[in-house]
């Protein structure tokens, strides 16, 4: 009887219940993708994800948005609040859950996203940054950062069914 590794991809992280973040996974971690029954994967990089990665959610059936397309393809551009606001419409509805959050190495453009819905919850502004640099290394962006804090949340259309965790 063969083992099989289970292996995360890049950043990989649990933000809530059924729903994570991840830089762009390789094959090897596809096994370990699998076991999270994924439906929804929201990914935010402006270049599409690799074909492997592509063929991989299609042989999953899991639904691919491709919001980084939207935002400016200078990677060194924070992400736009159109995009902020779409990703947090698609992480505000259950039904796509189970849900992974990508970007290419998961740092920042995810990190951000997340660092809105922290914000959404109400996390205080210490704790958000604390994460955020977890993910981000040695490579945390001011203007990131700065977005965050100044993301305003009223803009954010909360559903009647949103998670329990809201």
């Amino acid at each position: 009887m063969s083992s099989q590794h289970l292996i995360p991809p890049l950043n990989y992280g649990m933000i809530e219940e059924a729903l994570y973040r991840s830089g762009q996974p390789n094959e090897l971690n596809f096994p370990f993708l699998e076991k999270l029954g994924l439906k929804t994967v929201v990914w935010l990089a402006p270049e599409e994800p690799n074909q492997r990665f592509l063929n991989f959610i299609d042989d999953q059936e899991i639904k691919l948005h491709h919001l980084g397309v939207i935002s400016s393809a200078n990677a060194w551009d924070p992400i736009t609040e159109e995009v902020v606001l779409e990703a947090l419409e698609l992480i505000l509805n259950p039904r796509n859950y189970p849900m992974i959050i990508m970007c290419n190495l998961g740092r920042h453009r995810t990190g951000t996203i997340v660092g809105c819905l922290r914000k959404l919850q109400r996390w205080n502004l210490t704790s958000i940054f604390e994460e955020y640099r977890r993910y981000a290394g040695p490579k945390v962006r001011v203007l990131n950062e700065q977005f965050i804090e100044l993301f305003d949340t009223d803009l954010v259309r909360v559903p009647v069914n949103s998670p329990k965790w809201l």
